[in-house]
């Protein structure tokens, strides 16, 4: 079974595109310079994060997780012409490797890098939000979530990547790590704000509408 997923996710990936060349550098460069490189999120999934984007337009999009930019820039190629993306690094290396993709993509002029705890900058960005995509800490998803739930606009997106956690979340006593994913899943789901999907795309992708 599991050659099959692993057969049917590689054709997806072959015929979902195109895929920039830069976006293409970046995941060579992540694989060759970062000690975790499946923390990116990859083709399928960056594909999906463009096509949202797309749909959705934002003027204000937001994401906490920078690693090497690759999501980042998959976001950015959905902004509105005159948009904005800020993006929150809490590790000053990953955020100097980050810098060096972004200044080198077409979108360098609407994105802002912010380095540091997402809980002290995000009260310093002043407006709210089409697009959030959570790719950070993930003990702190629950507590992401109440800060920002009234920041995102109506009709805006919610996106959050690893809410399945290499499939532990759904089970009792994985850790802490996945108690506090199934914790943000189900305050999602308990909340009639918001109306979501949890695609079992890679780590688990959560997709949630702002009503």
């Amino acid at each position: 079974m599991r050659d099959l997923i692993d057969e049917l996710f590689e054709y997806a990936e072959s015929v979902s595109g195109p895929v920039p060349d830069y976006l293409r550098e970046i995941e060579r460069q992540t694989f060759l310079k970062t000690i975790a490189p499946q923390m990116m999120s990859g083709q399928l999934q960056g594909r999906l994060l463009s096509l949202l984007a797309k749909l959705v337009q934002p003027d204000r999009a937001l994401e906490i997780g920078t690693f090497t930019a690759y999501a980042t820039l998959c976001l950015a190629e959905g902004l509105a012409t005159d948009g904005v993306l800020h993006t929150i690094e809490g590790d000053a290396e990953r955020a100097a490797i980050a810098k060096r993709h972004i200044s080198k993509s077409p979108y360098h002029r609407q994105i802002e890098l912010h380095v540091g705890d997402a809980r002290e900058i995000l009260p310093q960005l002043p407006y709210d939000f089409d697009l959030v995509f959570l790719d950070g800490d993930k003990i702190g998803y629950p507590d992401y979530y109440q800060l920002l739930i009234e920041r995102i606009r109506p009709g805006g997106l919610l996106i959050a990547d690893n809410v399945l956690w290499d499939g532990k979340t759904p089970k009792k006593a994985t850790g802490r790590v996945a108690e506090r994913l199934g914790a943000y899943n189900e305050l999602l789901r308990a909340d009639p704000r918001v109306e979501v999907v949890v695609l079992p795309l890679r780590d688990g992708l959560s997709v949630a509408r702002r009503r």
